[in-house]
């Protein structure tokens, strides 16, 4: 039953969200056929060549017939055509969405990496030295905004230094830099919840038991904290997945990574909506996807996640 809530679940947030870009979409000022036209060549359409391309477009069909193609074309594969290059946006997605994804991939390993570091070294001696440098790196990795983080990894890592590259090619050889930059501001968030979770464990009962077996600080934290709270650790970072991607336009722009989100950049400057509406909806399809992911593991490693709230009572 749990299981089936929270598909139902994903599908309104799908649904919701799928109707709040379309508005997006059909608020958006300006003729998407002439704009179309304006791509192909064709300065000043006539009245026919305007009516046949919104024919073309589905721009003569109510509103709601309107949304109901858009919605189920994005499982299709189908997400319109750009105002601004007259091709497919599919397409376009397509040819740039291997380096997105090597991007995103990179920054997640290198965001949990750099939580668990930072999350155990806090945890290790609250309050000492560790803890105190722990949350300066964090603090400063929030504080500054990841255009200007990137920024100073390129002026710093590449010029002075002479490390990479300023431009990248959108393959691993020069994936480091933009994925610390995606990868710092995540990985502060969730070694702040992961110090958060470990030290609430300070008065449980298992802990005494250990300690009072000989088992040191060290083996405590690793070996009976930190399995415990995986479940609230696999949470933030399955929510924060989704927010990577959110966040690739700008790095993606800094770095001229040849991404989705660069693409998608350009597409704001043009005001190319279609491309815009499709990128935004495939960041609430990643949110939703993750999401729904992490509770199905959550609920496999921990089976008390999946029961109902009076299953739970009753057994307690």
């Amino acid at each position: 039953m749990s299981l089936l809530r929270r598909l139902a679940e994903s599908a309104v947030s799908v649904l919701g969200g799928g109707i709040l870009v379309f508005a997006l979409l059909v608020a958006t000022p300006g003729d998407p056929a002439r704009r179309v036209l304006n791509t192909r060549g064709v300065e000043e359409p006539t009245l026919a060549e305007l009516q046949a391309m919104r024919e073309q477009l589905g721009l003569d069909q109510p509103i709601p017939v309107r949304f109901l193609d858009w919605f189920l074309g994005l499982f299709r594969g189908e997400l319109g055509v750009s105002w601004r290059t007259g091709s497919p946006v599919a397409g376009e997605f397509a040819s740039r969405l291997p380096a997105t994804v090597i991007l995103a991939l990179a920054a997640l390993l290198l965001a949990v990496v750099l939580s668990l570091l930072l999350g155990v070294l806090a945890a290790w001696q609250p309050g000492r030295w560790s803890d105190h440098l722990s949350r300066l790196v964090s603090t400063a990795a929030l504080a500054l905004p990841s255009y200007l983080i990137g920024v100073l990894l390129l002026d710093l890592v590449a010029v002075r230094l002479g490390w990479g590259t300023v431009i990248a090619d959108g393959t691993w050889a020069t994936v480091f830099l933009p994925a610390l930059t995606l990868a710092l501001a995540s990985a502060a968030v969730w070694s702040r919840v992961l110090r958060s979770a470990l030290l609430d464990l300070d008065s449980a009962a298992f802990l005494t038991v250990a300690t009072a077996r000989g088992s040191g600080p060290w083996r405590n934290l690793l070996q009976h904290r930190l399995p415990n709270v995986v479940p609230q650790f696999l949470t933030v970072v399955g929510l924060g997945t989704a927010m990577l991607l959110g966040g690739a336009p700008i790095t993606e722009t800094i770095f001229s990574w040849p991404g989705v989100g660069k693409y998608t950049v350009d597409a704001i400057t043009a005001r190319d909506m279609p491309v815009v509406t499709s990128f935004t909806m495939l960041a609430v399809l990643a949110y939703v996807a993750t999401s729904l992911v992490v509770d199905l593991v959550i609920m496999i490693i921990d089976p008390r996640h999946g029961r109902t709230p009076h299953r739970m009572a009753a057994r307690a």
